[in-house]
């Protein structure tokens, strides 16, 4: 279960570049948008109204730090929160100006427009309501990817898992000595898979001469013939 907390960097890293180049330039064209006649009043580059920070700058460093949040960090409710982070700063930079009035009583505290009808519309386009829009669909597609658990992430989870047990010991026999400084293996250390040993036939290896000349010897006796025997009793007799 906890390994299914971490997951890899490239599930959400082409969002995670995604959100912080957006968060960027809501955070910069407000400020240098005056240098080619593309801002809201007070078209002056590098001025900080209470209106711009609240409904622009803001939201802008919510969204690159939910994006830099999502590039780099591998454990899912992280990167999660990261996500969640990018998409409320987009809906803050779409719905902040017409909420602005709650607590201001300026009529535009964001300004005004400044250019021709087709200027406008893309200011506030680029702005506002399009830059926040772009930015919670893209949080919203990585929350989506993050909340699902893909079968590499449970895969990757179940690796370290499976841990190797060691085999556990057999006790030792009451009659062992504790002093041979050996130690009992457990069967499943010792148990190896034996191959049959092939077996030898021995041939019978003839016999050598000294076994033949004693055979011979001992055969000579039992093999005398009659007449010898004969002449043996005739002279046991004379005599």
């Amino acid at each position: 279960m906890a390994g299914m907390l971490r997951v890899s960097r490239s599930r959400g890293a082409l969002s995670g570049v995604l959100l912080v180049l957006l968060g960027i330039w809501g955070g910069l064209i407000p400020l240098v948008g005056p240098y080619v006649h593309y801002a809201y009043t007070p078209d002056h580059a590098w001025t900080f109204t209470t209106g711009r920070v609240w409904l622009e700058i803001l939201p802008a460093a919510g969204t690159l730090l939910g994006g830099l949040i999502l590039l780099a960090s591998r454990f899912r409710p992280m990167a999660l929160l990261g996500a969640s982070l990018a998409a409320a700063s987009g809906a803050w930079f779409a719905v902040g100006s017409a909420l602005a009035p709650l607590w201001t009583n300026t009529v535009a505290a964001q300004g005004f427009p400044v250019g021709g009808h087709l200027a406008r519309a893309m200011e506030q386009i680029g702005y506002f309501t399009g830059l926040g829009v772009a930015i919670v669909c893209i949080a919203s597609v990585a929350l989506g990817r993050l909340s699902l658990v893909s079968i590499r992430d449970a895969t990757a989870a179940e690796r370290p898992a499976t841990v190797t047990r060691p085999a556990a010991t057999d006790p030792a026999p009451a009659g062992s000595t504790a002093g041979t400084g050996s130690t009992a293996a457990s069967p499943a250390a010792t148990e190896r898979v034996r191959e049959p040993e092939p077996v030898q036939v021995s041939k019978p290896e003839p016999a050598s001469a000294p076994m033949r000349r004693v055979a011979s010897s001992a055969a000579a006796p039992a093999s005398d013939s009659p007449e010898d025997s004969a002449a043996t009793g005739e002279t046991v007799s004379s005599s």
